[in-house]
């Protein structure tokens, strides 16, 4: 269980250290995003790959911080019955949420995206606008990042579960309010 502990340790670890970094697109956003207007409205220029280049800021802090999201279950959650829950009632709701919800999704994502991917990366593709952002493989590449991202963190809440009905305690999560609060 001291192993299983572990894992859940390290994984929570990684997507911390993902999560803080790729917040920090969010301000790259912010600044892209008000660039383009100041350039558009002050100068009268527009730069399609500037405009793409917020956008992609943007959706590539949405899936590549979603496994730190989780971490911190900032994610939606209906808790109807589950805030009622004791500690044991919250686990076993949890492995089977991940289990036979969460997992098979991520699969079908994961295996749905990998041609969409591959083929992205097989072709060089670019933006289909004109002057727009080289490297659509980057963007698109991040879909595995969130499979795989959100797919870790899953094993960790699966380990956090197991460790709970087993009696000992799981490593302390993070939420959004700071550790444990």
């Amino acid at each position: 269980m001291d192993t299983l502990a572990r894992a859940v340790n390290v994984i929570d670890w990684i997507n911390r250290c993902i999560g803080r970094v790729v917040a920090w697109l969010t301000l790259a956003t912010v600044l892209v995003c008000g660039a383009v207007v100041f350039l558009r409205y002050s100068a009268g220029l527009g730069y399609v790959w500037l405009q793409e280049l917020y956008v992609w800021t943007h959706a590539m802090t949405f899936l590549l911080a979603a496994g730190f999201a989780y971490l911190l279950n900032a994610h939606v959650r209906v808790d109807i019955f589950y805030a009622k829950l004791g500690v044991r009632g919250k686990a076993w709701i949890d492995l089977f949420g991940v289990i036979f919800l969460l997992m098979p999704w991520l699969v079908l994502l994961g295996w749905t995206s990998w041609t969409y991917v591959t083929y992205s990366w097989q072709t060089s593709e670019i933006s289909v606008q004109s002057n727009g952002m080289p490297g659509m493989y980057v963007l698109k590449s991040t879909l595995l990042g969130f499979v795989a991202l959100v797919g870790l963190q899953g094993l960790a809440w699966i380990g956090r579960s197991i460790l709970v009905l087993a009696g000992r305690e799981p490593p302390p999560s993070e939420t959004l309010t700071g550790p444990l609060g």
